[in-house]
């Protein structure tokens, strides 16, 4: 599967609507950026399961202001509607892999259970 360019209109459907969603926040003119490409279109090819979505802070700064995007690129991985990963600065292939491994193992029904919990103590 190829990764995606989503939009402020699309983000929310994306999230909610997949089981697990990377979000690389890129921009045009950020070397770090076209570096990392590579690595984040090769992982959507070895983990199809995973939707790789883009969004270009130039083309939606109002999103990346939203999203409290400081530096890029910035990663965010969200399981089942709710962000488990985020990351500023470029990831290694191996390290990527390696995130996406624990997204899959993380029990996020158990983690919100778990803050519910919390939030009534």
């Amino acid at each position: 599967m190829s990764t995606q360019d989503i939009t402020a209109e699309k983000f929310n459907e994306t999230i909610t609507d997949n089981e697990i969603v990377l979000v690389d926040f890129w921009a045009e003119w950020c070397g770090p950026c076209k570096a990392f490409a590579p690595t984040f279109s090769a992982s959507s090819d070895k983990h199809p399961d995973v939707v790789h979505a883009k969004v270009d802070t130039e083309a939606e700064p109002g999103l990346a202001q939203a999203a409290e995007i400081q530096a890029i690129p910035t990663l965010m991985a969200f399981k089942k509607g709710h962000m488990v990963f985020r990351h500023s600065g470029m990831l290694p292939a191996k390290d990527l892999d390696a995130v996406i491994s624990q997204i899959k193992d993380f029990d996020i029904e158990a983690a919100i259970a778990s803050q519910g919990e919390a939030d009534q103590a």
